[in-house]
């Protein structure tokens, strides 16, 4: 996931009270020491890591742990919960009509940003479209283009005008039947009179409902002084933190904007337009000490069925009834590609992201994925009898279908037998009675990370 150091140093360092029911003096502060080496390494300023470190600190010794609750569980839920408080809320952003201007400095990922805003709109049933009004970058209306023609949104760009105000007026009359406008900005390399002056004038003609500035997650605790001076400049109303799968710095950047008057709107993940996620601090702390986040699982879960039905005209809901195919599979598997990374979906499940992803070699996730494909091309080289009636494949068809994909036998064999294993866990479903389901659920949601499961809807893992 995004963080990961930071991530995995505090789940380590929580670890080290398994096993123990009453913490000393000294295993808090030996507790608190490596909390506050996690946070100065991920570029969190020091007075909040200090501040922080002081709550966490007084509440371990002064609070009375629940009965059941072990020593590791309580810190748990204290740190989850002073976490939180430190990167702040959510930018309040209203599923519904409005228009937003994206400011930000050069290179910090606007235009890349304005596609997955409104890809994630998009799919949240508005109508979004993307004005483009760079004349500054070389290549920024090329980049807009293509990014928005990738996230199937609406766009508005003209390369043969240089005047970025008139190109904001003309693209948001153009583009007038959308719900959401995100209309976005040139940057400069600082913050210099001639930007200010060229999102003032923007902003006299778009009149957005909302400004939200775009800050590169590498810049650590030097979001804060950024956040404040374009505040200052322009007004920002949220802030959105890119690249955060780049950087060991994000923590400092996520921390650093509560400092301001602002707040998080957005988080980008990735380079493809689906790898953006709406901050929620509940969910994201939770992920980060392995507590995973079912809100967010459960959000992008029902997106990719919602794709894969339609594209491959194909019901889930047949999974529960009748025999389980290769077809069936890889419908699931293509459904499990439109989720995103895998360590990501992993980070959202409680109990298997985190500690035990942590345990896993650093290139696991990259040998499942790319393991994933080598099934995917297996299975193209299959004829539909064999895709509708695996276990009916022999020797024969295993060297032909081999021959086919370019692929050795053994993994052939290995699909076969993966597709075994899920075909008898489909059976286990199918004999459930709605108790059953519903237990399994209650199971899954209180087991993340030790310290009582996340909750859906909203709620933090510790039901709050």
């Amino acid at each position: 996931m995004v963080l990961d150091d930071l991530g995995s140093s505090l789940r380590g360092t929580l670890d080290k009270l398994q096993g123990k029911t009453t913490l000393s003096e000294d295993d808090v502060e030996a507790i608190v020491k490596e909390i506050q080496r996690s946070l100065l390494s991920a570029d969190v300023d020091v007075d909040l890591v200090m501040a922080l470190s002081d709550s966490i600190r007084e509440r371990a010794v002064e609070e009375e742990p629940p009965a059941g609750t072990t020593a590791r569980d309580h810190v748990l839920k204290i740190v989850y919960e002073e976490m939180v408080e430190l990167v702040g809320e959510s930018t309040d952003l209203p599923l519904e009509e409005q228009t937003i201007v994206l400011a930000g400095l050069q290179g910090s990922g606007k235009t890349t940003t304005a596609a997955k805003m409104a890809w994630w709109f998009s799919k949240k049933g508005l109508r979004p479209a993307v004005v483009q009004t760079d004349t500054f970058r070389p290549g920024a209306y090329e980049q807009a283009k293509e990014m928005c023609e990738r996230a199937e949104v609406e766009f508005y760009g003209n390369p043969d005008n240089d005047d970025p105000v008139d190109i904001a007026r003309t693209g948001l009359e153009e583009t007038a039947d959308a719900d959401v406008h995100i209309v976005d900005t040139a940057g400069r390399h600082a913050l210099e009179e001639v930007l200010i002056d060229e999102l003032e004038r923007i902003e006299s003609v778009a009149d957005p409902d909302r400004n939200l500035l775009v800050l590169d997650a590498a810049i650590g605790q030097g979001a804060k002084d950024q956040a404040e001076r374009f505040h200052d400049a322009v007004g920002i109303d949220g802030v959105v933190i890119t690249k955060l799968d780049g950087t060991a710095k994000g923590g400092g950047a996520l921390a650093a904007v509560d400092q301001t008057d602002s707040s998080i709107a957005f988080l980008g993940t990735g380079e493809e337009v689906k790898d953006v996620e709406r901050f929620e601090a509940s969910g994201f702390i939770s992920r980060l000490l392995g507590m995973g986040d079912l809100k967010q699982l459960s959000e992008r879960v029902e997106r990719a069925m919602a794709e894969t039905q339609a594209e491959e005209d194909w019901d889930p809901e047949d999974l529960m009834q009748g025999e389980f195919t290769l077809k069936d599979m890889r419908n699931q598997m293509n459904a499990m590609n439109r989720m995103g990374p895998l360590d990501q979906v992993l980070d959202m499940i409680p109990g298997l992201g985190g500690g035990i992803k942590d345990q896993l070699p650093e290139d696991a996730m990259d040998m499942t994925q790319e393991r994933l494909r080598d099934f995917e091309v297996i299975m193209d080289s299959m004829t539909d009898a064999e895709l509708e009636h695996p276990r009916a494949i022999g020797q024969s068809q295993i060297e032909r279908i081999a021959r086919g994909s370019g692929k050795d036998e053994e993994t052939v064999r290995e699909l076969l037998e993966q597709h075994k294993m899920m075909s008898q866990m489909m059976k286990q479903f199918q004999g459930m009675g709605e108790g059953d389901m519903q237990r399994m659920m209650k199971q899954m949601g209180g087991g993340g990370g030790g310290g009582g499961g996340g909750g859906l809807g909203g709620m933090g893992p510790f039901g709050d």
